[in-house]
C-alpha cells in the first residue's frame, strides 16, 4: 500500500494532535507535508513541523512567526503567515488534506483542498454547514470527502451495508452531555466550568460548549444532510450516554447497521486519512468478554432546542445555516467569557435566525454566505448586548 502525502490543517488542536500520533505510528502509510494553526502556541507547531520533517507550515497569526523560528531546530522550511494562509496550504496538492480547524474560517481552506483535487478528510463540520451548495460544487469527484466526525464517519461505514436506496434514515447518537436529564429550570443556573466538563470526549472550548448544548448535534445534523443528500426529516437524533454506538442507518427492510468502538477519535481520524482502507491496531476494540449496557433514550428538546432550529434552519434558505453556525460562535464566546447565561445561547441564535431574510439557493455565492454570516454576528452581538 503506498504512501500518502497529508497537509494537517488545525495541527495544536485535539484534531491535529491525535492525527499526529496516528501519523507517527504508521510512517510507512503517511507522510504530514505541510501544518497549520493559529500561532497561540508557535513552539508547539515548531516541535511538531521539526519531528514530521514538513515542507511548509501556516499560521494565522503573522506576529508568531518570530516565536516560531525561535523555537524551530529542523532544516529549511517555507512559512506561510496570515488569514489566509491555512487556505493558501490546503491548495497544494497533496493525497489528502485534514481539516481540523475550528469553526468557520475552516471554509476557505475546504474549499481549496476540493478545488485542488486533493480528498478532504473533513473534522471542521462548519464548513460544510456554512458553505453548503458551495462545498458540494467545489467537489471533483463524488467521494472526495470523507468525514471525520465520529457519527459522520460510523454513517459512512454503515452505508456500505445496503444500496443508498434502501436507507429509510440515519440515526445519529449524542452523549446527551454533561446535563442530560436535567430540567430546564436546572440548566438556568449552569456556568462555563460546568459545560466544559464533558462526560465522555476530550475535546477544545467551543466543541465542549457546543456539546454540551447539543450544538454541535444541531450542525451534525446539518452536516449529515449535506454529506449523505438525505432530507433532514429522515435524520433521527437519540441520546446514548455511553458513546459508543457512534451512529446507525435504518434500511427499509427494518434492519439497522451500527458501528461501535469505545470513545476514541483516532478511530474516525485514521479511517480519513486511509478511506477506503483501515489502518491496523489504530485504538483498543470493545471488550466483548465483560458484561455490558448500552442505553438509548429521545432527545429532550424542550431543554435542548438546538437540534430543532437545525432543521429549521435548512427549510429556511440557503443562508440560514451559516447564520445559524455564525450567531451561534458568537453566544459561545460570551458565555464562556461570564457575559451571559448558558440557556442565552441556543435563545439567542433562535431570535437572530427568525430575523434573518435569508437567501435563496440559486443565487448563493461565497459573498452571500460571508455577508450572512457577519449580519450573524453582528445581530448576535446587539441582541447580547441588551441582556
Amino acid at each position: 500500500m503506498s504512501q500518502r502525502s497529508v497537509l494537517l490543517l488545525g495541527s495544536t488542536g485535539s484534531i491535529g494532535t491525535q492525527a499526529i500520533d496516528v501519523v507517527t505510528r504508521n510512517p510507512d502509510r503517511f507522510r504530514v507535508t505541510g501544518l497549520s494553526a493559529g500561532g497561540r502556541d508557535a513552539a508547539l507547531v515548531a516541535r511538531q513541523a521539526a519531528a514530521l520533517g514538513v515542507e511548509a507550515v501556516a499560521l494565522a497569526d503573522p506576529a508568531a512567526e518570530g516565536a516560531f523560528r525561535d523555537a524551530w531546530t529542523g532544516g529549511p522550511v517555507e512559512v506561510l503567515t496570515g488569514p489566509d494562509a491555512s487556505t493558501e496550504l490546503a491548495g497544494r496538492r497533496a493525497d489528502v488534506v485534514l481539516n481540523g480547524i475550528t469553526g468557520s474560517v475552516g471554509l476557505g481552506p475546504t474549499l481549496a483542498a476540493l478545488r485542488a483535487g486533493s480528498t478532504l478528510a473533513l473534522a471542521n463540520k462548519e464548513s460544510l454547514v456554512v458553505g453548503g451548495a458551495l462545498v458540494q460544487a467545489a467537489r471533483t469527484r463524488p467521494d472526495q470527502i470523507v468525514p471525520v466526525d465520529s457519527e459522520h464517519s460510523a454513517i459512512a461505514q454503515s452505508l456500505r451495508g445496503g444500496a443508498r436506496g434502501e436507507v429509510r434514515r440515519l440515526v445519529l447518537t449524542a452523549s446527551g452531555g454533561p446535563f442530560r436529564g436535567w430540567s430546564l429550570d436546572a440548566v438556568k443556573t449552569v456556568g462555563p466550568e460546568q459545560a466544559l466538563a464533558h462526560p465522555t470526549w476530550s475535546m477544545g472550548p467551543v466543541v465542549t460548549v457546543n456539546s454540551s448544548t447539543l450544538m454541535n448535534k444541531g450542525l451534525e445534523l446539518i452536516e449529515a444532510h449535506l454529506l449523505f443528500d438525505v432530507p433532514v426529516q429522515d435524520i433521527t437524533v437519540v441520546v446514548h450516554p455511553q458513546s459508543v454506538v457512534h451512529s446507525m442507518v435504518e434500511f427499509v427492510d427494518g434492519s439497522t447497521i451500527a458501528q461501535a468502538s469505545p470513545p476514541d477519535m483516532r478511530l474516525p481520524i485514521a479511517l480519513g486519512l486511509s478511506w477506503p482502507d483501515r489502518v491496523a491496531d489504530v485504538a483498543p476494540p470493545c471488550d466483548w468478554t465483560r458484561a455490558t449496557s448500552w442505553t438509548f433514550e429521545p432527545l429532550d428538546e424542550e431543554v435542548f432546542g438546538a437540534v430543532r432550529l437545525a432543521r429549521e434552519a435548512v427549510a429556511a434558505s440557503a443562508t440560514h445555516p451559516a447564520v445559524y453556525n455564525a450567531a451561534n460562535e458568537e453566544c459561545v464566546a460570551a458565555f464562556l467569557a461570564g457575559r451571559i447565561g448558558f440557556l442565552d445561547i441556543v435563545s439567542t441564535v433562535a431570535r437572530v435566525l427568525d430575523e434573518h431574510t435569508g437567501t435563496p439557493a440559486d443565487a448563493l455565492d461565497l459573498d452571500a454566505v460571508l455577508a450572512a454570516e457577519d449580519w450573524a454576528r453582528a445581530r448576535a452581538h446587539e441582541v447580547l448586548a441588551r441582556r
